[in-house]
């Protein structure tokens, strides 16, 4: 009886002496990382915003100028603008065509450097509806070309949509070159022979409308004008001959009151021995 418990006794002292074993024997765990500290979290672009950053890096800036007139693209517009107030409904005034061939070219330069700055398509618009109004060939031209740049370079923004419908019923209007006026016929006197009639210009035509244009060519109205008296030729002055001054013969007397100078007499020659 007493051999059976100190057998359980040391059973057991090995048991636990094995458990103390694998204890002792299990690496020690390290403790827990502490979490780095997290700073403010940068805000969100949205993609408007996005947009926003992209155009401004290929945007003009207000500061720059082009041109020969050294135009900002603001002073592009507002040449555009004010002259279109001054044209009215449709002007011929060189005065008026200068200052917009100016904005024109400075539109070219700014156009060159920032092709896709998003303010051209309203740049553009100005200078269509501005050289609409010029009723002279040149400008009428260019109207008709800003209207297809509009439509192949900006189609999906406002100003291309607005001149979707002119693609199809625009008419150049400009008008012919003027002609001097028929001259008057003299009158004869009774029994005279009338002189064969010489050609005299006639007078400007109605206005003329294509009426089928060419494909891809717009339909274009040419406006009559007054015929107009030629001036003629000022004659040039006939010279007028200037008088010459004969040169007046001296006296041969001399006035009452003076006294002739008496000539001294010469000496007479000396006899040399």
């Amino acid at each position: 009886m007493k051999s059976r418990s100190t057998t359980i006794s040391l059973l057991a002292a090995a048991a636990a002496a094995c458990v103390l074993g694998s204890v002792a024997a299990a690496p020690t765990s390290k403790p827990p990382a502490k979490p780095a500290p997290k700073g403010p979290k940068p805000p969100a672009v949205s993609k408007f915003r996005q947009r926003q950053l992209e155009m401004m890096r290929v945007s003009a800036p207000g500061d720059e100028y082009f041109g020969r007139l050294k135009l900002s693209y603001l002073g592009i517009n507002n040449t555009f603008r004010d002259e279109s107030i001054r044209a009215g409904a449709y002007t011929t005034d060189s005065h008026i065509i200068s200052q917009v061939d100016f904005a024109e070219d400075a539109l070219r330069g700014w156009s060159n450097k920032y092709p896709k700055d998003p303010q051209l398509a309203r740049s553009y618009f100005l200078a269509y509806a501005m050289y609409r109004k010029i009723w002279t060939q040149p400008g009428q031209s260019k109207a008709w070309q800003y209207l297809h740049i509009i439509e192949q370079r900006f189609p999906s923004t406002y100003f291309g949509k607005l001149v979707n419908k002119d693609l199809t019923g625009f008419t150049e209007h400009y008008f012919m070159e003027p002609q001097p006026c028929p001259s008057p016929q003299p009158t004869l006197s009774p029994g005279a022979r009338r002189p064969p009639p010489t050609p005299s210009p006639t007078p400007s035509p109605e206005p003329t409308a294509s009426p089928s244009p060419a494909p891809g060519q717009p339909a274009v109205e040419v406006l009559p004008v007054p015929c107009y008296t030629p001036t003629p030729p000022t004659p040039s002055p006939t010279p007028v001959p200037i008088p010459t001054i004969a040169p007046s013969a001296l006296p041969t007397q001399l006035p009452s009151g003076l006294v002739t100078p008496t000539p001294l007499p010469s000496p007479a020659p000396t006899r040399s021995a």
